[in-house]
Formats: C-alpha cells, structure tokens, sequence
C-alpha cells in the first residue's frame, strides 16, 4: 500500500518526456500532469480524515480505490488529456488515503509503545515508490502507447483493494463530522493549490516574467488560500487551526521542512539532468536507484532503531549535513560524469530523506500529543503540503538556476572562445572530418562542423549550470544545519540562564 501511493507518479514523472510525445503535447504542457497530482495529494487529507471518522476506514477507501480503479480504466479506453488529469488528481487524492492506510496497517503490527516507530516507518515506506518507480525496464511500460504506467497503477489498486479485504482493520468509533462549510473551505484550498502547483510545474518552461497568466494565477490562489484560512480562523469547529500554523514551533518546523524539501529535488531534478544531458536512458540508470533505494531503507531502519524524542532535532541537522555532504560532492561533475561517479552522493542523498522524515514526523506528533488529537488534521495537511508543494517548488527552484547559468556559462564560453585560436580550429577541423563523407559541400560542411561546435559549447555550458544548482543545494542544506545548531544552542543557553542560582549556606 505505501509503495502504491506513489508509485504510479513517480514512473510518470521519470517519462514525462517521452509520455508527453506520444499524447501530442509539449513538455510543458504535459507537467500540468505532475500538477494536478501534487495539488490534490497536498490536499488529499481535508477531506479523507472526516471521511475516515464519519464512514469508517474500509468504507472510505473502497470508494477512493474505487475511483482510482475507475479513472485509470477510462485513462485505458480513453487516453487524452482531459482523462490523463482525471487520472491523476485522483491518483493524488487515493496516495493520500494509501499512505494513511499503510500507517494503520503497520500500527497493528508493532505494540503500543513502538507506535512512534510504526508511525516513522509508515511515513516513510512511500519514498521507497521513487527509486523504485525509475527502476522499471522501459520495455514493460512503454509499448502501446505507454499504457503499462496506467496498468501498473491499475494493478497497485487492485491489489490494495484485494489486501484492504483480506486483511480488514479494527473498527474504530464513528460520528457525524462533516460540516458545511467544510466544502467551502476544501473547495477553496484546492483550487488555490491547483494554481500555485500549475505555476511551479509550468513557469520554467512558460518562464516566469514571459508569460503574464502565471501572475494572475498567483494573484488569485493567494487570496482564495487566504479566505479558507480567515474561515477556518473564524469556525467553531475548524478543519484547520490556523493560529497554531503562527507559533514557533510550527514556524520552524516549516521553515526546515521546506528547505530540506528543496534541497531533496537535488535527486530528482538536477542529478537526473544531468545524467539525461549525457544521453543517458532510464533504463541505464537503473543500478543507481538501485543503490539509492537500498541507501533509503538504511535511513529508515537508522530512524527506527536509534530515535528518541530528545534526539528529534540532532538528527534533522545531521540529516541536513548529510544531504549537502552528497550535493557537495556532485558539484564536481564534468560532462564525462556517469551513474558509477553518483553512487555515493545519490546514496547519501537517499539516506538523508529518509533520515530527515522520520524526525520531522516525530517533531510533529510531539506537538499533538502536548495539544490534543485535534490538532492532527492540521499537521497532516502542513505535512503533506511541505513535503509535496516543497518538492515541485524545490524542482522549479534548481531548474530556474540551471536555465539562468547556463545562459550565462554559454555566453562566457563564447567570449572566451576566437575562431582564429588553434584549439578552437582543430576542433572544428575535427568535426569537418567526421562529416565529410556525408557532406559534400565545402560551405554546408562548415556551417555543420560549426554548429556540433555550439553544440559542444551548448553542453558544457549545461554541466557548469548544474554544478552551481548543486552548489545552491549544498549552501541550502549546511545553512539550515547551522540555523538549527545556532537556534539549539541559543535555547539551552536560555534555559541556563533561566535556572536559578544555587546558593551556599
């Protein structure tokens, strides 16, 4: 069930490229896909945790795999756009009810007192689906259209479904919860994330200050994102307790999950473009998640067997270190940089993700615990929202640096470069000779060697540009480190001095 939630979007996200071809459609406008999905992931628990309470667990999840079932069925007979963003947004919204669904199954394995464990465990089995995910033969998913993704997915509701009869969950207490002005404020929060997400996934592509809709798209998900929250504000019984997103817990809980967050799209996005600037295929990258997923489940046992609540922010920061540890070392890439020179950074960068979510979900669940269950709804949902929203925003992030410097890298190539230096003729001499046995012309043969000379310069200019997005990831990452080794000494120093002196008789 966990490797389900994300499985399907991480094998789409891994093949945008190529899945975006065969529907007909620019990469940009087939990363509204990955849109639509994390939008109504982020949001999945507005509605699923009352549904949960008011219709019970099983019956909650019938109808969401029902409808997952449904969707990729029609995305089969059917496959266009509008079916393919049906699709995902409710693939989005069951990965919400999936995750939460493999937490209770594994809380009913661990006793009581390891709940805290079953509870980091549960949470981070999910982000094994990603490795996992880039790790399928092409040959299975791409044939007919690439309809193995919707079968894959198909298969991973089935056998959820099959699991959630045979192994029904204990019945839990119900009652009548839902409001009406819980539609109001679910209606309002998805459509503001809709149009965020929708600007992050597109606005590299569009570019940010090109294309005016990406402003007015922002102009409009800040107000209807802040009326939901003047209304939860104002309810009696609120889905959302705002003023509890205000205290300084909360605020640096946020302010470290969404750093971390970008710093992780490291993995996702810059080390795979740089990999896929080097001509490599998916399925040539395989030994590398490979690795990564192994570095993933060390992360989750370390978490599972050495957390304490007292050692909940040490290990945040030692994950911090350990994510700019691995970014650091790939900001030494060149454009002969393959998987086997990755090994170690992408491993230490697996590790510190799962290393960083168990801590960062314990911190949480201590702040409930000291307020009350109420308060649950509302960290799920600023979870999800940082982990899911962080990722595509983390990815926009680099991708926007990447396209900057490279543009800059390339036009210092060019300065620094005369037709007339020795280096730069040979080259040029060099690709001459490879071409001239299918190109006669003595004109179009140098308009040709010329122009793989750009490419070359092209190309180097792209690796430059990864290695300053790495260089942002590890200035990222060790600068939250230091933030929360400074903010834990400054407490301590605090508490010391607000202890009062012992007085000698």
């Amino acid at each position: 069930m966990a490797l389900g939630s994300g499985l399907g979007n991480g094998m789409i996200t891994a093949n945008l490229a190529s899945i975006s071809g065969e529907m007909g459609l620019y990469l940009a406008e087939a990363n509204i896909l990955l849109a639509v999905y994390v939008a109504f992931n982020a949001t999945a628990n507005l509605m699923l945790v009352k549904a949960r309470v008011q219709f019970g667990i099983p019956a909650t999840m019938h109808v969401v795999l029902g409808a997952l079932m449904a969707a990729q069925v029609v995305q089969l007979l059917h496959p266009t756009l509008g079916t393919a963003i049906l699709a995902r947004a409710v693939s989005g919204l069951a990965s919400g009810g999936l995750t939460t669904l493999s937490l209770y199954n594994i809380f009913q394995v661990f006793p009581v007192k390891s709940r805290p464990v079953a509870a980091v465990i549960g949470f981070s089995l999910p982000q094994l689906a990603i490795p996992l995910a880039r790790m399928f033969p092409l040959s299975a998913i791409a044939p007919l259209g690439w309809q193995g993704l919707h079968l894959i997915e198909l298969a991973m509701a089935l056998a959820a479904w099959a699991m959630l009869n045979l192994m029904p969950l204990p019945p839990v207490e119900r009652g009548k919860v839902f409001e009406p002005l819980d539609a109001v404020t679910v209606m309002l929060t998805i459509t503001s994330m809709l149009l965020i997400c929708t600007v992050c996934a597109l606005g590299r592509y569009y570019w940010w200050t090109d294309a005016a809709w990406l402003g007015w798209a922002l102009a409009a998900a800040i107000p209807m994102l802040a009326l939901a929250l003047f209304i939860e504000d104002r309810r009696e019984r609120p889905l959302l307790l705002v003023r509890w997103f205000g205290t300084k817990e909360i605020v640096f809980f946020i302010l470290v999950a969404i750093v971390v967050r970008l710093a992780l799209s490291e993995q996702t996005y810059a080390a795979i473009g740089l990999l896929t600037l080097g001509g490599l295929t998916s399925d040539q990258l395989h030994p590398l998640f490979a690795t990564v997923m192994v570095a993933m489940a060390a992360g989750i046992a370390t978490v599972a067997l050495t957390l304490r609540p007292d050692r909940v922010v040490p290990t945040i920061m030692v994950a911090a270190v350990i994510i700019g540890l691995g970014a650091w070392l790939d900001t030494h890439s060149t454009s002969l940089t393959r998987p086997p020179e990755l090994y170690l950074s992408q491993a230490l960068l697996g590790f510190g993700t799962t290393l960083f979510l168990g801590p960062a979900l314990l911190f949480g669940i201590g702040q409930i615990i000291t307020r009350g269950p109420n308060y649950l709804v509302s960290f799920i949902v600023l979870f999800s929202t940082t982990q899911n929203v962080g990722g595509l925003a983390g990815s926009a992030l680099l991708s926007t640096i990447q396209v900057g410097r490279a543009r800059a890298h390339s036009e210092r190539l060019a300065e620094a470069l005369s037709t007339g230096a020795p280096a730069v003729v040979k080259r040029i001499a060099t690709y001459a000779h490879l071409l001239e046995s299918r190109v006669t012309d003595p004109t179009a043969l140098r308009q040709q060697a010329n122009g793989l000379l750009g490419q070359a310069l092209s190309g180097q200019a792209n690796v430059l540009a990864f290695n300053d997005a790495f260089w942002v990831v590890t200035i990222l990452a060790f600068g939250i480190a230091t933030f929360i080794a400074g903010m834990t000494l400054l407490a301590r120093l605090q508490a010391g001095t607000a202890q009062p002196a012992q007085v000698t008789p």
